[in-house]
């Protein structure tokens, strides 16, 4: 299925490595011209590199609402427009439940909501005058209790809800804003790496227990789904958070 991104531009927060490297590596496939982003240069130059015309690394750290506004311009700087946005900076590292202190609350919110709300504002006027897009990736931490530390599962639940509140106000605008909630996911570098290689037998036996597939996810099949959430194909939908987790919530 043509998907209708030949032509477009992106820009992909967090996208040197994992997640939002795929994203990225996906939407460039489709015919997007894309914008990588990240704090480190080097690992953002590579794969640059590696992907070909079309990409361009743009470094900026997306906690501060000044980089990002100047990002913004940046992208505009290079390509003329924009026209989607994939809001992937994040990390699910914390201290466990019961340990949090004002410092972590104000690390953890930054990086997992402050990170999208900031780019969000800062691109909205270009993506206004494109008709474009927003794609935030949440966590299905934010929607059900799952042992995840709290700190994290606020920031995504408050993620969830900002895509859901910010929608009306973009959407007057022909700004479609929308979320995905992925659940357990096997990339490198990824937690699950990790996981497996301490214990394969426990981590399969979890899979076998919570999750309908029985199996991790690939970044791939994330990416795949933000692409098709970024395109007119999706032209309707605005303001929903959609759980892609091979069924492992039960709500």
């Amino acid at each position: 299925m043509d998907l209708g991104l030949a032509g477009k531009v992106a820009l992909v927060t967090g996208s040197s490595k994992g997640l939002g490297r795929a994203i990225a590596t996906v939407l460039h496939k489709e015919g997007c011209r894309v914008a990588v982003n990240g704090r480190d240069h080097g690992l953002l130059d590579v794969f640059a590199r590696q992907m070909g015309d079309g990409v361009m690394p743009v470094v900026a750290d997306v906690t501060d609402p000044e980089a990002c506004q100047s990002l913004v311009q940046r992208v505009e700087e290079l390509f003329g427009h924009l026209d989607i946005l994939v809001c992937n900076v994040g990390s699910g590292a914390s201290v466990p439940p019961g340990r949090e202190t004002p410092a972590e609350w104000r690390r953890v919110l930054d990086m997992n909501l402050a990170s999208a709300t900031n780019m969000v504002e800062a691109a909205t006027e270009a993506l206004a005058r494109q008709r474009g897009a927003i794609v935030c990736i949440s966590s299905i931490c934010g929607i059900e209790a799952l042992g995840a530390p709290v700190t994290y599962s606020a920031a995504k639940a408050a993620l969830n809800a900002y895509v859901r509140g910010i929608a009306r106000p973009l959407g007057a605008r022909n700004v479609r804003i929308n979320a995905v909630a992925p659940g357990n996911l096997l990339f490198e570098g990824s937690v699950w790496e990790r996981k497996l290689s301490e214990n394969v037998t426990g981590v399969q036996a979890m899979l076998d227990r919570e999750v309908s597939l029985r199996r991790l996810g690939r970044a791939e099949e994330i990416a795949d789904f933000v692409a098709f959430l970024a395109s007119p194909r999706s032209a309707f939908a605005t303001g929903a958070v959609f759980v892609v987790d091979g069924g492992q919530l039960r709500s």
